[in-house]
């Protein structure tokens, strides 16, 4: 009998001649493999950035909390004697608990114009503290009972370029105090400081300072005593329950409401910060992951049916199914393999960047981008499963296909007709674009997932814009619709209403306008939440009230305008009423009818109408604070007037934050934006050149053939890229629509209480967008153009239909 052929001697033999011939296909269509492994490589690097920056954060946070005992319930009172705190540690679930002081105070700094805040907080003498412990970053802690020592936060070191030995003064208790810095340090109760009337984070105009207990205590008449005291819980306790019976002893020394650490500024900013960053990094790496799946199908599928005999040769030959399928599905594991090497280092870089970014808003004695090796490892699996998705249909193909039919040339597509018989379409365009129009018909599949892609690459642009576009708005309604002022000053205590009247006269004051605001718990039902109740003027000029649409509106004379994320929140409507405690002067608990939703997008709040509240907290009308508006000639004196007053414990000033809001957030809008574009530009490219490499094996001999007749390199090359263009333009409202539906899904995701903004995408985002996807598919194009100019037309004709 005559052998049919040379079969494997063994399974090793077997696998050594497909694996020379993967390498060599990989050789031959190394542009290609390479366009999808760097889709591949963004997939990794979206995962390894992502999860290493939010992993790096939280490890990182978590051991700063638990080696500095960050507290877990923190309460102010007015005056409490120490011997209180024996009661507070006797309460169920309470482990630790420190007393200490604390007052607002303003500074007079040597290279500042205008007045500046800080908080200054006591340091135990002689002893360690329990909680909230400082992280020395430079000198020592203030000697016991040296008044003029003290240890300065230091970002805000920083900012006025402190060191060791600088001197400045602050108007503690209605006098002035020389002081000096001996060190510099960090809390984890401080990770983020926002001082009062602010909107975000000014090292320059507020601080932490610490001083000595008996120094301080000296200056505000407080020996014996505290004014702030803060709680470490059990593992099991019920944070509830002990605030509730921390408030009870605390109520009759004038105390104001415990609260957990979910309420304190710093944490809640801190954590708002990685919900965004955990939100977001669902977004990016599905995209990729897709996109990667869909080119591995495509290029599988085409390589399986232009080598369909030779997979039947093979079977012929005696090699297994499996051993064919797991050579084809090797392609897959070398592409992701280059793009997981790739996208690693690429991931590092960028988490690293991304770590940075987010160092420079929350205070970490060190942050450093956590190298995990699973977190490498999850990216690789994660695009080795796109890749097996991406490959199934192939694989099926070459299982399932008997090597007999393998052998004999497939069968001829059978096509129909699209258009009616009637609607010749040919007497209105030239037969290259009837060509075009005609393959694209015939692969409807391909050609909508190759939109798609493209599709997909404008979206990842328009949501990295709507960042900056949102973020421009945000700036707009604050600072210029909402809150017109030019400052805010702020009250150590709550004084009576005739202060507007003092203010109003200062130098430079060209109108003030006075608010109250009032610390409460709102609740329905079972869900409650901590605010602040604002007391305004019913017709309020400076610091406006408004609607969703940004309308002007003026508070009711009865009844609790709510934000509308509130609402939200507690599941209440206009009309609906709510349970309010009181948290100062007579505490008790009222009900109050709902009566405006109004819009805010900073943190969650009430509002009343000044003489309401007044009514409500059954007292004359006071005041906590006056907003102001006057002539930038006259600042100078202005800020004079404002140090010289020993009640005022800030001063809020818009166009300082207004530039530091700028400072801080653009450069995060602009950096996530061009990191954006440069993963989309990689998607587009990637889609692009792979579909114009497969059209173009597919169609070698046509186009040759084209060449022979008569057809120039220039006519060949428009049916070809022509297909492509047509594509690339369809592919832009489907990815505007895209983007416009991630920035909405985006939107959803990073609102919370602490900070919200509206669904804003400017038209130049779109057109901008489309762009860059275009000059991404016109840099394939030319690529391509280069294989089309190198057809060997002999060699393609020669190759059997």
């Amino acid at each position: 009998m005559k052998r049919a052929g040379p079969r494997p001697s063994s399974a090793g033999d077997t696998m050594a001649a497909l694996d020379l011939k993967l390498m060599r296909d990989l050789r031959r269509l190394w542009a290609q493999a390479l366009a999808i492994a760097l889709v591949v490589a963004g997939g990794v690097a979206t995962v390894v950035a992502a999860v290493g920056t939010i992993r790096s954060l939280e490890e990182t946070r978590d051991a700063y909390y638990e080696r500095y005992q960050f507290a877990d319930v923190f309460a102010l009172v007015k005056r409490a004697p120490k011997n209180l705190i024996d009661q507070i540690t006797e309460i169920p679930g309470v482990a630790t608990v420190d007393a200490r002081i604390i007052r607002l105070a303003l500074l007079d700094i040597p290279d500042s114009r205008e007045p500046v805040t800080a908080q200054f907080i006591s340091l135990p003498d002689g002893t360690e503290q329990h909680l909230n412990r400082i992280y020395l970053r430079s000198g020592r802690v203030p000697e016991p009972g040296r008044a003029e020592e003290v240890v300065v936060y230091e970002a805000f070191a920083a900012a006025h370029n402190m060191g060791l030995g600088s001197r400045f003064s602050a108007i503690l208790n209605g006098r002035k105090h020389e002081l000096v810095v001996v060190g510099t340090a960090l809390s984890p109760e401080f990770i983020y400081t926002i001082g009062p009337g602010e909107t975000i984070t000014d090292n320059r105009r507020f601080g932490i300072i610490w001083m000595s207990e008996k120094a301080l205590a000296n200056v505000y008449n407080l020996d014996g005593a505290f004014s702030s005291v803060t709680v470490k819980l059990l593992r099991n306790a019920s944070e509830p329950e002990v605030i509730k019976r921390l408030d009870a002893l605390l109520d009759p020394y004038g105390g104001q409401a415990a609260y957990g650490r979910k309420d304190l500024p710093s944490h809640a900013w801190g954590e708002h910060g990685l919900d965004m960053l955990r939100n977001m990094s669902r977004t990016m790496p599905t995209i990729f992951l897709l996109v990667a799946a869909f080119l591995f199908n495509q290029w599988l599928n085409r390589m399986v049916a232009l080598e369909r005999e030779q997979i039947g040769l093979l079977k012929a030959l005696g090699y297994r199914n499996s051993a064919i399928a797991a050579h084809y599905m090797k392609f897959v594991v070398v592409l992701v393999v280059v793009g997981t090497i790739i996208g690693s280092a690429a991931g590092t870089w960028l988490g690293a960047f991304m770590t940075r970014m987010y160092g420079a808003l929350i205070h970490f004695p060190f942050l450093v981008f956590a190298k995990s090796p699973d977190t490498y490892v999850l990216g690789g699996i994660l695009s080795l499963v796109a890749g097996a998705a991406g490959a199934v249909r192939a694989l099926h193909a070459v299982v399932t296909l008997p090597p007999a039919v393998a052998m004999q040339p497939p069968a001829p597509p059978r096509f129909r007709r699209v258009l009616p018989a009637h609607f010749a379409i040919d007497k209105f365009v030239t037969k290259p674009t009837l060509m075009m129009l005609r393959n694209l018909s015939h692969h409807p599949l391909r050609a909508a997932f190759t939109m798609l892609g493209m599709a997909l690459a404008a979206a990842i642009i328009i949501v990295s814009l709507f960042l900056w576009d949102t973020t421009e708005d945000l700036i707009n309604i604050t600072y210029f619709i909402a809150d017109r002022q030019d400052a805010t000053v702020s009250f150590v205590e709550k004084r009576a209403q005739n202060v507007v009247d003092q203010i109003a006269h200062l130098p430079g004051v060209l109108a003030a306008e006075p608010y109250r605001e009032l610390p409460v718990r709102i609740r329905k039902g079972s869900i409650e939440r901590r605010i602040l109740i604002s007391g305004r003027p019913r017709d309020a000029d400076l610091r406006r009230i408004i609607d969703v649409n940004l309308r002007a509106v003026d508070l009711p004379e009865s009844g609790l305008a709510i934000s509308a994320w509130l609402a939200q929140i507690l599941d209440v409507q206009v009309g609906d009423v709510v349970e309010v405690d009181l948290l100062e002067g007579q505490r008790r608990t009222v009900s109050l009818p709902v009566a405006a939703l109004v819009e805010d997008f900073f943190g969650i709040q009430g509002m009343m109408d000044l003489e309401s509240l007044a009514r409500l907290m059954r007292e004359t009308p006071t005041v906590t604070g006056v907003s102001v508006s006057f002539d930038a000639n006259k600042a100078d004196l202005l800020y004079d007037a404002i140090k010289s007053m020993p009640a005022v414990s800030g001063m809020g000033i818009q166009r300082f934050s207004l530039a530091n809001y700028r400072s801080l957030i653009a450069p995060l809008t602009t950096n996530m934006a061009m990191i954006y574009t440069g993963f989309a530009v990689v998607i587009a490219f990637g889609v692009v050149y792979s579909s114009a490499r497969i059209s173009l094996s597919e169609r070698a001999r046509e186009l040759a053939s084209l060449r022979v007749l008569g057809f120039g390199r220039g006519e060949v090359l428009f049916i070809l890229l022509t297909e492509l263009g047509l594509l690339t333009l369809l592919a832009q409202p489907v990815g505007w629509s895209a983007g416009y539906l991630l920035s909405w899904l985006l939107k959803i995701q990073v609102a919370g209480e602490i900070m919200r903004a509206r669904l804003i995408v400017e038209p130049s985002s779109y057109a901008l967008a489309s762009g860059i996807v275009v000059i991404a598919t016109l840099f394939s194009a030319l690529v391509v153009r280069e294989r089309v100019n190198q057809l060997d037309l002999v060699s393609v004709l020669k190759t059997r239909d």
